[in-house]
């Protein structure tokens, strides 16, 4: 994975133009800290905020950081990404951490047509993967594969589900993607993701599963997006697709929420258009030799990002702390990884690499759930790290 794990590689094409704020583990502090990326270095935060949250919460963090010239420079990116992954690791050197600590760690569900179809699929194979061509043939048939120009919540939206009501197609995944509400979930917890050349966590009882690379919105409590970043929402095909109570073990596991590289705050040169205008692509590399390349078009979304948003936090949901939002994907990998009609899920070990060109690339490495890194600092060892440092 080290080969990945480069400026030049992870960084925005863009970067000198950025500004892009994130987390890094300091054994000299003792814990984490929040860092901005100047050129291919970074630079401790700590004097703005002691937390990213804290940081996105003061009345415009951007002018902060611009107005903050003197900043303590903690090292190089590539010496601090060179010791990120947990097998290669320096314990007494700084490393990379998902650009995120005390937010909320929610997501949005079926919100592109792509996307959506191949959760009906889950559901009518009931997670058998060697079901899933079969039933997708069935269900294209009757439900069509063109559904772009259909606005969730709209009379044609409606009529086409009591066409599906009457042929007992209807589903769970086509109400929340075509229906009035969207699909708003708690995928993770605060301070568990993990950042740029970490490791992914699959269940080890998963034998159907795949990455989806999305954009993720940084907000804070007041429900302002104040920037943007990639995301990995790790999603075990099966376990999802034999019932949707078992969404928490599908999407909720050690590692299975991947973030990252940094957050870029919007400003003149990037904004929440841009952010609409992007296209996602993500790449499987298998130590096997095998390559899967594949992407999400963000014009393609159903929902727009800030009406997600929206339901995702206001009167009805408030969180004091702010939120990681991710914004779904329409990449349901289907082609054949081994066996004819298994469809695609990861072997351990496969290299994932989530990019766009303004917000640089997300790379890890998949591992059992139970094998990857264990999490041990969660809140309460966060207020005790904060306690030391005054």
């Amino acid at each position: 994975m080290q080969q990945h794990l480069r400026p030049a590689s992870i960084l925005p094409v863009d970067h000198e133009k950025a500004t892009l704020i994130g987390r890094v583990w300091s054994p000299a502090a003792g814990g984490p800290m929040p860092v901005l990326v100047r050129g291919t270095e970074l630079f401790d935060l700590s004097a703005l905020a002691r937390t990213l949250s804290q940081l996105l919460e003061l009345k415009s963090a951007l002018a902060a950081i611009q107005a903050a010239p003197a900043l303590p420079c903690i090292g190089g990116l590539a010496q601090i990404l060179g010791n990120t992954d947990p097998r290669a690791r320096d314990a007494a050197r700084p490393w990379l951490l998902a650009p995120c600590d005390l937010h909320a760690l929610k997501a949005s569900g079926v919100t592109f047509v792509e996307s959506l179809l191949e959760r009906v699929i889950e559901e009518q194979a009931r997670g058998d993967a060697s079901k899933a061509e079969a039933v997708r043939r069935s269900v294209v048939d009757v439900i069509g594969s063109d559904l772009a120009g259909l606005r969730p919540g709209s009379p044609a939206a409606m009529k086409l589900k009591q066409v599906l009501i009457e042929k007992k197609l209807w589903s769970q995944y086509l109400e929340v993607g075509i229906g009035p509400d969207a699909e708003i979930f708690t995928k993770s917890q605060p301070l568990s993701a993990v950042g740029c050349g970490m490791e992914v966590g699959i269940h080890p009882q998963s034998r159907w599963n795949n990455p989806e690379p999305e954009i993720v919105l940084a907000a804070n409590s007041r429900g302002e997006v104040l920037g943007a970043t990639l995301g990995n929402d790790v999603n075990l095909r099966d376990f999802e697709g034999r019932s949707a109570l078992l969404l928490g073990k599908a999407k909720d596991n050690n590692g299975s929420c991947a973030i990252g590289p940094f957050i870029r705050l919007f400003d003149t040169g990037f904004s929440i258009d841009d952010v609409r205008r992007c296209e996602v692509s993500l790449r499987v590399e298998g130590l096997e030799g095998y390559v899967l390349n594949g992407g999400s078009s963000m014009a393609k979304i159903s929902r727009d990002p800030l009406a997600l948003m929206a339901e995702a936090i206001g009167p009805t949901h408030r969180y004091p702390d702010g939120l990681m939002l991710f914004l779904g994907t329409m990449f349901a990998p289907t082609e054949d990884r081994g066996e004819p009609g298994q469809g695609f899920t990861h072997a351990l070990g496969d290299i994932v690499s989530v990019a766009t060109p303004r917000l640089g690339a997300l790379v890890n490495r998949v591992n059992h759930a139970d094998k990857t890194e264990p999490w041990s600092f969660g809140i309460g060892a966060l207020i005790e790290y904060l306690g030391r440092r005054g």
